[in-house]
């Protein structure tokens, strides 16, 4: 059975953190939140893979039938401008995962 991880890196005071979070909730979707204040290391390393677009709201969906992942990494201004397009992205992976 493979199962579908949303991770969503946000940060206290960002509006447009909220926004994405109000979006996928509308929408019931899932997520796991981490804070890049209280998660430092783990941003950075998210950071790092991504050729070091700091930017939130950033999150990763991770698929993975317990043996193999597939991890796909988006960050604003290099996969989405608007928190909108985000939540287009993530959408259409929470459909397709669904199907």
């Amino acid at each position: 059975m493979i199962e579908q991880l949303i991770v969503i890196y946000t940060m206290k005071g960002c509006p447009y953190c909220v926004r994405l979070k109000e979006n996928l909730a509308e929408l019931n979707i899932a997520y796991v939140e981490r804070d890049i204040d209280e998660e430092t290391e783990e941003y950075d390393l998210f950071v790092e893979v991504n050729g070091g677009y700091d930017y939130v709201p950033a999150f990763m969906i991770i698929e993975s039938d317990g043996v193999k992942h597939n991890t796909k990494f988006f960050v604003p201004e290099r996969d989405f401008n608007e928190v909108t397009d985000g939540v287009k992205i993530i959408k259409e992976y929470f459909d397709n995962f669904k199907s």
